[in-house]
């Protein structure tokens, strides 16, 4: 296992903006949201009502929870999207009868029907990052990597305390 603590030779530049991955994340992931939007418009869908759409595309009916656990949503946030793609006739949502806890939500035939303008979205993002695609799957795998990484790393135990100087 490698060392989990990186040696820092030069702390000289370590607050520096452009050098902080945290920055260089957030910045990708808004040029990434403004170019989802006028793509998803043509949808009728925000983001996370796309993601929704793409897992229910993917593997059919499923669970609000199983949504949240795919999505990294928790039901409170999931619940009211839900609310607004079952408004727009998207999707419906019926308790499980085997147990009315659990709620299922499927697709409608306007919900599936959606799924070939969908197509065009990933197409035209893939264009626009002038990448190949073996270069997407390779960002896209060590993006997954550093995820399941931090998630590991952000137990409560795993964060140690940060020293402040006595002023």
């Amino acid at each position: 296992m490698p060392n989990s603590t990186p040696p820092i030779a030069d702390t000289q530049g370590l607050l520096q903006l452009d050098k902080q991955l945290c920055f260089a994340l957030y910045a990708t992931s808004l040029a990434m949201t403004k170019l989802y939007k006028p793509l998803l418009d043509r949808l009728g869908l925000t983001y996370p009502q796309y993601l929704v759409m793409l897992v229910l595309w993917e593997h059919g009916e499923q669970t609000v929870s199983e949504l949240g656990e795919r999505l990294f949503l928790d039901s409170g946030t999931l619940t009211p999207l839900l609310k607004r793609l079952q408004s727009a006739g998207l999707v419906d949502r019926r308790r499980d009868s085997a147990d009315e806890r659990r709620v299922i939500v499927h697709l409608t035939p306007a919900g599936e029907a959606l799924r070939e303008a969908a197509v065009q979205v990933p197409v035209e993002v893939a264009c626009a990052t002038r990448c190949s695609l073996e270069e997407i799957a390779e960002l896209r795998q060590r993006l997954h990597g550093l995820r399941q990484r931090l998630s590991l790393h952000t137990t409560p135990s795993a964060i140690a305390p940060v020293k402040r100087r006595a002023a």
